[in-house]
């Protein structure tokens, strides 16, 4: 049985390679649509499902870049202080993010219910966006659970030195 830590590197793992196909997918979509368009046959809906995949690419990632510590972080004041601090700080901002991205999660998933029985859709395709907003509170529960592990690595880093 896998651990929650491997659980969660491969879920992002997984995730990004969704977000990166989706990448490729957005490509694909308006390079082709810009061609056609030169024969005067745009593919309609283009501007919707770029849209829709924009959203799998930027949730679906935010795990992942976590992991890889490829967000942006100013380092200047903190790397002065001593071990242990930088250790609390970097304990503390794993906290705080993590219950930011559960808040997140919790508010995208009752937003995506509420879009589901409302019965909303996209202008030019008609396809309900309620699936989308589900993967955002997807990306942003793993982003979550990542962090949770963080902090707990971090409070244990500090306790411990």
């Amino acid at each position: 049985m896998l651990g929650p830590a491997k659980f969660i590197t491969r879920a992002g793992k997984a995730f990004n390679i969704l977000a990166c196909t989706a990448v490729v997918a957005m490509m694909l979509l308006s390079t082709a649509d810009v061609v056609l368009r030169l024969f005067g046959k745009p593919i309609p809906g283009t501007y919707e499902l770029v849209g829709f995949l924009g959203t799998v690419v930027v949730s679906f990632a935010l795990a992942f870049t976590s992991m890889e510590k490829g967000h942006i972080a100013v380092e200047i004041l903190v790397e002065k202080l001593p071990q242990r601090t930088q250790l609390a700080i970097e304990a503390f901002c794993n906290l705080i993010g993590a219950l930011l991205f559960g808040v997140i999660a919790y508010q995208a998933v009752l937003y995506a219910v509420d879009m589901k029985k409302s019965g909303e859709v996209s202008l030019t395709l008609q396809m309900p966006p309620y699936p989308f907003i589900f993967g955002i509170a997807a990306g942003c529960a793993l982003l979550c659970l990542l962090l949770v592990a963080d902090f707990l690595k971090s409070l244990r880093r500090t306790i411990v030195t």
